[in-house]
């Protein structure tokens, strides 16, 4: 494929976002005319998934097209001190398509680390990183947008940091608007770094970053992993999306991230090619039930619509996502796909886009669905997809129209405690009015099963627990991830979870 005819692509990775947080996939308290304009030009997805409900390990999935059992105990987020947890010789999306010939970016979020050491020292250059898995170039927030260090890095090192005004550990704090009375301890010191982040701003800064490096790709195919602070908490929108949804803060935050989507497609056009670029919309795990994401639920705005539970859940709320595929030269118009598929195939269906050949070991879980990006097949591509919640005592299965998850309740935060932070399980399932036979008034039923089965075709919301009725189904699916565990324990040469 020449360098004229291989389309460039951009791949927007949301935060947070929930299958029911846009209005093309039904929601009515805000609306998101830019991304519904994708859904309407391109093909949108109604079982797509993300490998993990947890957006460390989600990320290591997309990237890697690795499960993130394969790494080890990778089920929950990475923070400040924390290494990179990708080695560096695996094959990741970036790395693929820069042999490919492609130009490659990553703006925004990174949340998998830096360094080969833990604690990380942040007053030295931050390598291994994006550069060394094949990204041209890296700008963004290094961690979290409600965690330290709040500083934006720009390929190995911390934008704004200065000798003279090194990192200094646990002397300041931070107040996060979300976190109400609460604070974060921070990083004292570096304050010419640290004042380069305002809240409100990183959307609209990261945004600026985005579409200037996209217009200096002038000679090559271009690949741009955009990853959004958007709609991670806190909820903090620039000051001409406040009070513009029906949800609050929360909603106001989605309209932020419609806008930056549009800003997008906008400089594609002015760009002149926007026609043979992909791009993909989607979010790396399901909407977290937090403070303000229960303001938005009293206001009438269900944020994973439907379906049961929340992010970090094993329940379909943790990890089914919305997935917009648009590409004017290859993909028809106002196209609705039901095809299983999840964000570990990306790496598989780029080699496939660039006619290449992932080498023996790389990419082991990513399935190719190129064809089913572009319509050109309705049959299943993918017959099984394992799935990873917060918990490692959850890790669920789902094959054809079955879902099994083996333990009770969601694998998320269990905890009733619904502060500024998350609030999941049981309790929170009676919170927000969602009905699941397991649970009665907040708590587990004493007589429930030991785990869970589910028909989704029939029983898309989770509703009712199959696991008595069903026992050959659960012995296959029980065998399925027991298999899982013994193939990923034989080449780690260790056991996992």
């Amino acid at each position: 494929m020449s360098a004229q005819n291989k389309p460039n692509i951009v791949l927007i990775n949301a935060d947070d976002l929930g299958y029911g947080d846009l209005s093309c996939y039904g929601a009515t308290k805000l609306q998101t005319p830019n991304i519904d304009k994708l859904a309407k030009e391109g093909r949108i997805f109604t079982d797509a998934h993300s490998a993990s409900a947890v957006c460390t390990p989600s990320r290591y999935a997309l990237l890697t097209g690795e499960y993130p059992i394969r790494h080890g105990k990778l089920n929950s987020p990475v923070f400040l001190k924390n290494k990179l947890v990708i080695d560096t010789q695996k094959e990741t999306i970036a790395s693929l398509l820069k042999k490919a010939g492609y130009a490659t970016a990553c703006i925004g979020k990174w949340h998998l680390g830096f360094g080969s050491t833990e604690p990380v020292d942040w007053n030295k250059p931050l390598t291994p990183g994006p550069n060394e898995l094949g990204f041209d170039y890296y700008y963004g927030v290094p961690v979290v947008n409600s965690h330290p260090p709040f500083v934006y890095v720009e390929n190995h090192d911390v934008v704004g940091l200065t000798e003279d005004d090194p990192f200094v550990y646990g002397q300041k704090a931070k107040t996060q608007e979300v976190f109400e009375k609460m604070k974060l301890d921070a990083i004292g010191g570096a304050d010419k770094a640290h004042e380069l982040y305002v809240d409100e701003q990183v959307g609209t800064h990261l945004k600026e970053k985005a579409l200037s490096w996209m217009k200096g790709q002038k000679d090559t195919p271009f690949f741009l992993y955009y990853a959004t602070t958007n709609i991670h908490h806190p909820f903090t929108p620039a000051p001409q999306f406040v009070g513009t949804s029906k949800s609050g803060l929360y909603g106001d935050f989605v309209h932020e991230l419609d806008w930056i989507v549009g800003e997008v497609m906008k400089t594609l056009e002015e760009m002149g090619v926007a026609e043979n670029t992909l791009v993909i919309f989607t979010s790396d795990n399901g909407g977290m039930f937090n403070a303000t994401g229960q303001k938005a639920w009293a206001q009438g705005h269900k944020l994973n619509g439907d379906l049961l539970g929340f992010k970090f859940d094993a329940w379909e709320g943790g990890h089914r996502i919305p997935f917009i595929a648009h590409w004017p030269a290859k993909i028809k118009a106002g196209e609705v796909s039901d095809q299983l598929i999840c964000n570990v195939d990306m790496l598989a269906t780029f080699a496939g886009l660039t006619g290449q050949k992932l080498e023996e070991g790389q990419g082991r879980d990513s399935k190719n669905i190129l064809a089913a990006i572009t319509g050109q097949t309705n049959e299943q591509l993918r017959s099984e997809l394992l799935l990873t919640p917060h918990k490692s005592t959850h890790l669920a299965i789902r094959k054809g129209n079955w879902m099994y998850i083996e333990a009770q309740g969601g694998g998320g935060f269990s905890s009733g405690k619904h502060g500024a932070h998350a609030f999941g399980g049981p309790k929170a399932i009676s919170f927000a009015g969602e009905i699941n036979s397991d649970i009665e008034k907040g708590k587990i039923k004493e007589d429930a099963p030991p785990a869970q089965l589910y028909n989704l075709e029939k029983d898309p919301s989770q509703t009712t627990n199959l696991y008595n009725q069903y026992p050959d189904i659960v012995k296959e699916m029980e065998e399925l991830l027991k298999s899982y565990r013994e193939e990923v324990a034989a080449s780690n040469k260790t056991s996992i979870i």
